[in-house]
């Protein structure tokens, strides 16, 4: 992973002594609340329903060891004993007092973190596949380019005051796991027939109370162009993004108002004033930061393991697991395995002080110091060997995160909710945990298999709800909880809206009417190995609406 440099260290240490100090001016009375804000926005601190709250930077979900035990130091020191992985790949504490942020800062500095651009109108924290440097399937490792771009947008002085946030996020798969195409933009790495790496570029996506697929602007884009092609997306966003309506500031608004060709053009008008100037990428500055993500030295092994065959015959829990927690790695012998944050029954991407000091042990015990988080909440150990697979397991038993639910109905996307976030309209996470009860049996959630079910708590969409293959979204009605469904989203690389299918459900309506949808994707499923989201595409909303409204 990327070590900080004396610059690095530098500017992180400036930045947190910076915001020492507007905290000690904030708590002495010297700045009013409106003051105080877009401060301690730019420093990831935002004031929810019931207090402050910290969003933490994870650059591209990558971190190792000392870094998650910090996390948990934190959790359990100046919180409330847990924190909450988000769909960006960040951890949010949710109870800080004011006055020990500072301190908590100082400490994430000494193991190289900080929250620097986790809010505010600026380039956010820089996404990437889970599954980064270790997956079969990977055309190359992105998580270089997303370091690159890191530093590009840091504190960048023409794009700290976007006319809206700005996301961006990369894979190096053609199965996409970072969901590029609901993103600002969104990369994926390819290689043209000369063999050499570039990128698609696709513009203008986002989810929120406007959802949109992005648009693709670029079929191959050179390495070396990365940046000046960057650039020139956001100089023209933030020449013509629109500043008068902040629910029509971001870039899809733009794309959709000023049509895809136009945009297209202005991109690559400015792209051709500035491609061979000092954003111009070098081949040695792309080779020295790949060196920091070189792969950990892996011994070629089976694919079989006796010992791992022995225990699924005889464990169901364990095999389980086999079938859902594991993904192919690069490496023959070795596998990439998900921590499920979503125990049947519990909150969805949180995590405890216990449980993230046990996952930093078994990283580095058993996954070469090596951490991720996904943006669907969960936790991976990219790389281990297939015959430590049964004493793994057995650790995470006594952990509470041995769930072998990743990618079924219980591995639910929630956001916070209106048990925390002063925008939500509802809660979402009561629900999510309703769901994952009423699912929770192994053997059911293996007969339906995959299905993705992902929860907001308001319009602005932040657990995913639209490209959710079952998405909810919790709204206010005359003072009462409503949740509208959708369904047919999907965050893959063949993208989708999900379609809203009619009235909203109450509160102790909605499982109710989860469990009918699956019931009749059950009925008119073509066989096991159909999945929800390949039924729902091949008839429609049609039967599915029957089911929750009757024929009329």
């Amino acid at each position: 992973m990327y070590r900080y440099d004396e610059f690095d260290h530098s500017f992180v240490t400036q930045r947190t002594e910076q915001f020492k100090d507007q905290v000690r001016r904030r708590l002495a009375g010297e700045l009013s609340e409106d003051e105080f804000k877009p401060l301690r926005l730019m420093n990831g601190l935002y004031l929810q329903l019931h207090a402050y709250m910290l969003r933490v930077a994870i650059p591209y979900g990558t971190l190792n060891g000392r870094q998650m035990r910090k996390l948990a130091h934190i959790a359990r020191t100046y919180d409330r004993g847990y924190g909450h992985f988000t769909t960006r790949q960040n951890i949010q504490f949710n109870w800080p007092k004011l006055e020990d942020t500072p301190a908590i800062l100082e400490e994430l500095a000494e193991v190289e973190m900080h929250a620097i651009q986790t809010s505010g109108n600026c380039i956010r924290n820089v996404t990437a596949d889970h599954f980064a440097g270790a997956a079969a399937d990977e055309i190359a490792d992105p998580r270089p380019y997303a370091e690159i771009l890191r530093q590009w947008s840091s504190l960048h002085p023409e794009f700290s005051f976007l006319p809206r946030k700005f996301k961006i996020a990369i894979t190096g798969a053609p199965n996409d796991r970072a969901a590029v195409q609901v993103h600002d933009i969104g990369l994926q790495l390819t290689r043209n027939e000369a063999g050499e790496v570039g990128f698609e570029v696709f513009v203008g996506g986002g989810l929120g109370r406007t959802p949109m697929i992005g648009r693709k602007v670029r079929d191959f884009l050179p390495e070396e162009d990365l940046l000046a092609y960057s650039e020139a997306i956001l100089r023209v966003y933030n020449r013509y993004g629109r500043r008068d309506n902040k629910y029509k500031a971001r870039i899809k608004i733009l794309v959709h108002e000023t049509g895809l060709e136009e945009l297209k053009a202005d991109i690559e008008a400015e792209f051709e004033k500035i491609r061979h100037g000092v954003l111009r990428l070098p081949d040695e500055e792309v080779r020295r930061i790949e060196a920091y993500f070189a792969p950990p030295p892996l011994e070629v092994g089976s694919d079989l393991s006796a010992d791992v065959e022995a225990r699924r015959e005889t464990d169901a829990a364990f095999a389980q697991f086999l079938a859902h927690n594991l993904n192919p790695h690069r490496v023959p012998g070795y596998t990439s395995v998900t921590l499920s944050m979503k125990p049947i029954g519990g909150i969805p991407g949180d995590a405890s002080d216990d449980q993230m000091d046990v996952i930093a042990d078994l990283a580095e015990q058993f996954g070469h110091d090596e951490i991720r988080i996904s943006h669907e909440q969960n936790v991976i150990l990219p790389h281990v060997k297939l015959s430590d697979l049964p004493v793994l397991f057995d650790k995470l038993v006594a952990a509470g995160i041995a769930e072998g639910n990743a990618g079924l109905i219980t591995d639910i996307i929630a956001c916070p909710g209106m048990d925390y976030c002063a925008l939500a309209t509802a809660r979402s996470i009561p629900v999510a945990q309703r769901i994952s009860e009423r699912f929770g049996a192994a053997e059911r959630q293996a007969e339906i298999g995959e299905l993705k079910i992902k929860i907001s708590g308001c319009i602005n969409a932040c657990g995913h709800h639209h490209v959710g293959h079952i998405g909810i979204l919790g709204l206010e009605k005359k003072g009462e909880e409503f949740y509208q469904i959708t369904l047919g989203g999907s965050a893959n690389e063949n993208a989708s809206i999900g379609e809203i299918v009619g009235r909203g459900f109450s509160s102790e309506e909605v499982v109710d009417a989860v469990e009918k949808l699956v019931d009749t994707y059950m009925g008119l499923r073509t066989g096991k190995d159909e999945t929800f989201l390949e039924a729902y595409r091949r008839v429609g909303d049609e039967p599915f609406k029957e089911t929750l409204y009757g024929a009329a």
